[in-house]
């Protein structure tokens, strides 16, 4: 089995539902946004959540990805920075009862956490994020044995804004031979980093994964089509999600459109973590493109429907029984 490694912001989530859009505007965050808050703001909103009810779960996107390729059964490791603390314990100890092979560094200041608004029809998210810990990961940091002996390399684009970390992570990950995706994860965060992403992704990434907004960001373009190939252009391959109407893959000139499995979508945290896991392993078996894009949309189904990016054990058994005869049957058709 493929080995993967992911780097990214050890964050632990802090789930709330929203019943309307007032705190949204309270706290100046715009519906669907990732905004970076210092730790005063972060204390404010944090107390205004409370009330409401929370759900804490370690996370973090490359960390989310990286916990559900260990239950795939890839040998998966992590690298992140955490503080001293209750939080960052929590993170360290979520990630080893899934089999993760952790990599965290420890940090003066405290844990990170993203606190995480889920609201309107469709569980759109909103995230205020402060860092603490996350933030004090640097290029010294990494060294080129954490590298070696893994086949894929996996960023979060919410860490794209330390560019000197990113660049450095995939100089060495490039060295090592590692395979290299990106989740962009954000649209605010390629708008303010485009020059960088476009430098990174042409010289060194090998999967982009996107939304709409973020590949929209990316190219200055506007439909899904037009989209998808200035993406492509620029990797091997491309992967552009569009929610509840499914997804786009496409390498060179093989292209696929992906139907979304059906979900009952009660919280969309999580979904382009957790189709980036799924398309990686599949990949990783070597399976064809389009069964790629079909594995990430079964387990991004799954987690959906729950709140928070942990999916229950029942719902990992009936994805990977899906996703195991999914693989049985293409596995004939490539044999």
């Amino acid at each position: 089995m493929k080995s993967i490694l992911g780097i990214g912001n050890a964050l632990t989530d802090i789930l709330a539902v929203l019943p309307d859009d007032t705190l949204l505007k309270t706290f100046h965050l715009p519906k669907g946004s990732m905004q970076h808050v210092d730790m005063e703001t972060g204390d404010r909103i944090w107390a205004a959540l409370k009330p409401l009810g929370v759900k804490y779960v370690a996370g973090g996107s490359a960390a989310n990805t990286i916990v559900c390729t260990s239950i795939f059964g890839m040998p998966s490791s992590f690298i992140g920075k955490i503080g001293d603390d209750e939080l960052g314990l929590l993170f360290k100890s979520d990630q080893e009862q899934y089999g993760v092979n952790t990599m965290l560094l420890k940090s003066e200041h405290s844990s990170g956490r993203s606190m995480v608004f889920v609201s309107g029809g469709n569980a759109e998210r909103t995230f205020a994020v402060y860092l603490g810990a996350a933030l004090d990961l640097v290029p010294e940091d990494l060294k080129p044995e954490y590298f070696e002996g893994h086949d894929y390399f996996h960023i979060e684009g919410y860490l794209v804004q330390n560019q000197a970390l990113i660049r450095r992570a995939v100089e060495l990950a490039h060295e090592a031979g590692c395979i290299i995706s990106l989740d962009m994860a954000s649209y605010n965060v390629v708008e303010s980093n485009n020059a960088f992403l476009h430098d990174i992704v042409d010289r060194y990434v090998d999967i982009v994964f996107a939304n709409e907004t973020e590949g929209r960001a990316f190219t200055k373009l506007s439909t899904a089509e037009e989209i998808l190939n200035e993406m492509s252009s620029h990797c091997k391959t491309a992967i552009l999600k569009v929610g509840k109407d499914g997804s786009w893959v496409k390498s060179g000139s093989e292209e696929h459109y992906i139907e979304a499995w059906p979900a009952n979508t009660i919280d969309a945290t999580g979904a382009g973590d957790t189709y980036a896991a799924g398309f990686l392993y599949a990949h990783s078996l070597g399976m064809p493109l389009r069964v790629c894009g079909e594995v990430g949309s079964i387990i991004a189904a799954k987690v959906v429907e729950v709140i928070g990016t942990k999916i229950d054990i029942p719902r990992w058994r009936d994805a990977k029984i899906e996703i195991r005869d999914l693989i049985a049957k293409n596995s004939k058709v490539v044999l």
